[in-house]
């Protein structure tokens, strides 16, 4: 089952981390990649899967990306993914924006995370953690990912 027309909507501020994650997703699913502010109803009526995207701030998805949500119509049934990188990836924290997604009436088919580098406030101090990240191998990951949701999606625990 291959989607036609793939929408990703993304933020990626600091290093590009999540952008390249987009990137391999899209390269895979033949998707447009926009920003949060670029998001609009009619966007959304082209496209037959959405993925939502972003690096993890104080333990959420950036808060651009979540109050998009609020400016467009509920949906019903249109299959969706969350994504995200993080210091520590944990699947947990895409729960916010999955809650958000969900009640906006969007089919949650999978969400992806992964290590992205970080270097602000005192990990600055020793050069920041997860250098290199996210890596070839997240890259391939976030790719497989990609792959699986269009053979009918992936089980969101």
């Amino acid at each position: 089952f291959m989607y036609r027309n793939v929408l990703i909507v993304c933020v990626s501020v600091h290093h590009g981390n999540t952008l390249r994650i987009a990137e391999a997703m899209a390269k895979l699913l033949g998707a447009r990649i926009i920003e949060p502010g670029e998001l609009t109803d009619s966007a959304l009526e082209e496209c037959d899967l959405v993925g939502f995207g972003s690096g993890i701030y104080n333990g959420s998805h950036h808060e651009g990306l979540i109050s998009s949500l609020d400016r467009i119509s509920a949906r019903t049934g249109k299959p969706a993914f969350i994504f995200s990188t993080a210091t520590i990836p944990v699947k947990a924290m895409n729960r916010k924006l999955l809650e958000k997604a969900s009640e906006k009436g969007f089919d949650i088919i999978g969400d992806f995370a992964c290590r992205g580098f970080m270097d602000y406030g005192f990990t600055k101090i020793f050069g920041g953690i997860n250098k290199g990240r996210p890596n070839q191998s997240d890259l391939e990951n976030a790719g497989e990912f990609a792959r699986r949701l269009t053979d009918g999606g992936i089980k969101v625990e």
